[in-house]
Parts: structure tokens; C-alpha cells; sequence
């Protein structure tokens, strides 16, 4: 009979001892693995990164909210109601009641509007989000206020759908804070800055026990949650960043979940009645960015060569089989108003055409920033070839992702291997982004994907802010595709691919719930 030792947790991290034979992890705690180096904060005024954003899902609450028992439908979160004037600009939520946060605190509509107001007053990477609405530093306690305890409202400036509004309200930035908590631990004015970066203050089901950067997030159960104490009073989400060592440690039973299995490796395990593979498409989108700074990527001629020199069937039919899928507009595949045709192929010789009209017939020499791990350090090597074949001679530099991330956001690169997902699920997320650029200057207020790659489009800008302006459904959605034709064709973005995510779980490892994004990956539900 196998005898297993206990386990035993040291500063906050999970340290197994490996049992005769096979591995298994404590039945109160959930431990995943996946590449966590993407984190930079846990602040929800701040977190704009894929892992960071699902940490902060699971200890924040939102305004409003996919909630894990369907993740299709948005619902009021820590509101409960919600009703918009007839001009569409103020719309007031009403807060549910007995509501409190993990310290105790009550959740009212003062502690939401702070949260809003905290992000704009921060002007973190993410606030553009609820910016766009009108709010400014000088504005923002006018326009969103708590006339009470119950009532949180909220005032813009711009003509928005107020469908547009509320999807806003479920975005990271709308999570709720514990306001007394947070200024309890502000420090010369930061609003709690420096220290909700690795503590958390909310009322999801989950606190934050610690997080060690490159290591380990640990998290606890949150007995007050509104959704009932979750059964595993324990999630541990570990640093495994090579996908060959998770494949191992479920095997092993060391893990519940493994979160960056390759298509081999998912291959490999086929048959292995201990672990279920579950197929998730996601709305998460790899390309990458041409800093046109850079004088050669200024000639569109050049940036639609490039395009030529990528060999996306080659990569999704190999290295990224499962895994991936082609996908060249700037929204996914799956949701509404998304333009599903693929412009380019794999053709060195239209590529080495368009470089020679553009005066380049020899090519150039390039550096291509891209993550250490897997995909990105796969695809970085199959780009550095095929662009090879037009004369291209590109240089990877290797690098964690929040390295690479901080690099981008102060569009000091060349060209730029990352990822994108949307923040809620309306086409003008990416749009707002992808193509729009208000101001090109070194310090403007919003730095989307069209700033970091020094894109300066005025005209397309207008066209994205007339396409979140029109109420023709319609009208709306061929205004976001042609938004899409235009990007992929002008654009300094080769939108490669749309991920597919295949997660491993050992066999009694029962509702994890995992959505197309980031904020809408739960534990909460999850039981073994």
C-alpha cells in the first residue's frame, strides 16, 4: 500500500514530497502550471497582463461581470442592477446589499466609485479604458459619484452605446477595491500603490496569500464570497515556464493542471486514462509589431513584404499543431463582427518584389524582441528563417515577457513578437488600439498598439471613433471589418495567429472554468 507523505506549505509556496510512486497533490488545494513571468503587479488599476488579469479575476469582484456559472452572459457583479438615462450618458448601478470584502469591510457604492476613480487618478497602462469615457484627474470625482451607500453613478462625456459603457464596467479596471483597506496602506499620496501590487483588497473568491515573481502566486479562499466558499481553499499557480516540465509534473500527478502543453507533448499523453485534454479556443491573438521608427518599416511596401515572409501554415501545421490557428485580422475568429480572411501567404518572391520597389532589393538587417519560452522563442526562430529568404536578417533577442512588455510600451524596439487580448468583449476593444492613435507625441495621454508602433493615422483614427459611435448594428459591424481590411493592409502588425488552448488536467479534476480570455478563467467552481 502507498503511503504519502504530507505536504507542507513554506512562505506561502507549495513544497511536495514525492511519494513512492506516483505523486498527489493536497484534495483542498488546485495546483496549476504555466508560464507566469508575464506578471508586473496584481493592482487592478495596473495588471494589463494575461496572467496578472486572471489572478486579479479571481480576488476582485467587477461593477459588472461574467460570472463562472456562464461566461457568455453579462450580468451585474457587485451591482445588481443597473439603469441608463435616456440620452444614454449617465447610467446608475445599484450595489447588492450585505456585500463584504475578504477584511470584513461592507462593499458599498463608495467603495466603486473610489476604484474608478483610483484608476483614472493612477493613469496606469489600462486606464484608457474608462478614460475614453471623458474622465480626466481634473473630472473624474464629478462624473462618477455615490449619492449613497447603494447607489454608484457614472456620467460620460462621449455618445457611446450604453452597451458599450457596461461591457467598460467588466474590464479589469472596474474591479472593486476596499477603499479602507487601500488607504490604510496609502503611502505619500500613492492611493495604496506600492502596496496592492502584491496584496489584494477585495471581495472575490480568492485572496492573495503571496506571490514570488518567476515563481509562484498562492491564493486563498475567501469564506465571505458571494458565490459560496470555494472547494479548493488553496490555489497554487507555479512558475513551470518549459512545457516539457509540465507535461512531466502531470504525469507525475505533481500538478493538477498543466496550462502550456505543445502539440507533441498533448500527443504524447493521448491514451493516459489519469489525464483529460480539454480544447478551448481563445480570443488571444500572437503578432508582431513594426516600430515604424524604424526607417525601412515607414514604406507600407516594406510591412506588406513582410507579411509575405512568414510561414503560417508551415508553424500551425508542425510546431503549433493544436495549438494554434491562422488568423490575420486584428478581432478573433468566433466573435461578433470579426473579419475572417487571411490576406497573406508564405511568398518570398512578392516579398523580395515589394522590397525592391520600395528600394531594398538586398534586404535589411533587423532585431526581433521575442519571449525565452515557448511558442515565442519557436516562432521567433521559424520568422528569423523565412524572413531570411528575402534578404531579411533578423536578430532575436531573447527575453522574459514583462521584459519585453515594458520595452514595447516605451516602443523601443524594432520588431516585436507579443500577444493580445481583448479587455471585454466589444470589436472596439481591439479597434481602440490596434487602430486608433490620437496623439503620436513621446508623451501622450494613451499609449494603444498604434502609438507603441509609432503608426500615425489620423484618418483611421476617425473611422474607429465613427464605428463606436454608430447605433446601426448593421452599419457598425461592416464599419469594424473594413476597420480590419484597412489595418491588415497598411498596418506595422503581421496578426499571425489565434490561440487554441489545450489545458491537461488529471481525470478527478472537475470544473475548471477556462473562457476565450483572460477574465474569464475561474477556480472558484473547480472540485477534485
Amino acid at each position: 500500500m502507498l503511503k504519502y507523505l504530507k505536504y507542507a506549505f513554506f512562505a506561502g509556496v507549495l513544497v511536495a514530497l514525492a511519494p513512492v510512486a506516483t505523486a498527489e497533490t493536497p484534495t483542498d488545494t488546485l495546483v496549476i502550471a504555466k508560464n507566469i513571468d508575464d506578471i508586473i503587479t496584481l493592482d487592478p488599476a495596473e495588471a494589463y497582463e494575461l496572467t496578472g488579469i486572471e489572478v486579479v479575476t479571481n480576488m476582485y469582484d467587477r461593477i459588472m461581470r461574467f460570472e463562472p456559472t456562464d461566461i457568455n452572459k453579462l450580468v451585474p457583479g457587485v451591482a445588481e442592477s443597473y439603469a441608463a438615462s435616456d440620452d444614454g450618458k449617465t447610467i446608475t448601478f445599484k450595489i447588492r446589499k450585505g456585500m463584504t470584502f475578504a477584511s470584513g469591510n461592507p462593499v458599498t457604492a463608495a467603495d466603486a466609485a473610489y476604484s474608478l476613480q483610483r484608476v483614472v487618478k493612477l493613469d496606469k497602462t489600462p486606464a484608457f479604458l474608462i478614460t475614453q469615457l471623458g474622465w480626466s484627474k481634473d473630472n473624474v470625482d464629478q462624473m462618477v459619484t455615490a449619492p449613497d451607500a447603494d447607489t454608484l453613478k457614472i456620467t460620460i462625456t462621449e455618445d457611446f452605446s450604453p452597451s458599450l459603457v457596461l461591457s467598460l464596467m467588466s474590464s479589469v479596471v472596474a474591479s472593486v477595491v476596499d477603499m479602507q483597506t487601500v488607504k490604510a496602506h496609502e503611502v505619500d499620496g500613492d492611493m495604496g500603490y506600492a502596496w496592492l501590487k502584491s496584496n489584494s483588497a477585495g471581495s472575490g473568491a480568492y485572496t492573495l496569500k503571496a506571490w514570488k515573481a518567476n515563481d509562484s502566486v498562492v491564493l486563498e479562499a475567501n469564506p465571505s464570497y458571494r458565490g459560496g466558499l470555494p472547494a479548493m481553499k488553496r490555489v497554487v499557480i507555479k512558475h513551470v515556464p518549459e512545457p516539457a516540465a509540465q507535461r512531466l509534473q502531470i504525469e507525475k500527478g505533481d500538478i493538477d493542471i498543466a496550462r502550456d502543453l505543445t502539440g507533441d507533448q498533448v500527443a504524447g499523453i493521448a491514451g493516459n486514462k489519469d489525464i483529460v485534454v480539454n480544447t478551448i479556443p481563445q480570443a488571444t491573438l500572437y503578432y508582431v509589431g513594426l516600430n515604424l521608427k524604424f526607417k525601412p518599416f515607414q514604406d507600407v511596401r516594406v510591412r506588406q513584404a513582410m507579411h509575405y515572409l512568414v510561414d503560417y501554415d508551415g508553424m500551425v501545421n508542425s510546431f503549433l499543431k493544436g495549438s494554434m490557428k491562422v488568423h490575420q485580422s486584428f478581432w478573433p475568429s468566433g466573435f461578433w463582427a470579426s473579419l475572417d480572411e487571411n490576406m497573406y501567404t508564405f511568398d518570398p518572391a512578392k516579398a523580395k518584389a515589394l522590397l525592391a520597389e520600395a528600394g531594398y532589393p538586398d534586404g535589411f538587417a533587423v532585431e526581433l524582441d521575442a519571449q525565452n519560452s515557448s511558442p515565442g522563442a519557436n516562432i521567433a526562430q521559424s520568422i528569423q528563417s523565412t524572413m531570411a529568404q528575402g534578404g531579411i536578417k533578423v536578430t532575436i533577442i531573447p527575453a522574459e515577457q514583462k521584459t519585453l512588455l515594458t520595452k514595447y510600451r516605451a516602443r523601443q524596439h524594432q520588431m516585436l513578437l507579443v500577444y493580445w487580448g481583448p479587455d471585454y468583449m466589444d470589436p472596439h476593444t481591439n479597434a481602440d488600439s490596434f487602430a486608433r492613435n490620437p496623439d503620436n507625441s513621446d508623451s501622450p495621454k494613451s499609449k494603444p498598439l498604434a502609438w507603441r508602433n509609432s503608426w500615425d493615422i489620423p484618418e483611421i483614427t476617425k473611422m474607429t471613433d465613427a464605428a463606436v459611435r454608430e447605433r446601426d448594428t448593421a452599419k457598425r459591424e461592416q464599419m469594424y471589418k473594413d476597420l480590419q481590411k484597412k489595418v491588415m493592409e497598411e498596418g506595422p502588425f503581421i496578426i499571425m495567429f489565434q490561440d487554441t488552448k489545450q489545458v491537461a488536467e488529471r481525470a478527478n479534476v472537475k470544473n475548471f472554468v477556462m473562457g476565450p480570455s483572460a477574465d474569464v478563467v475561474y477556480f472558484n467552481l473547480t472540485t477534485k
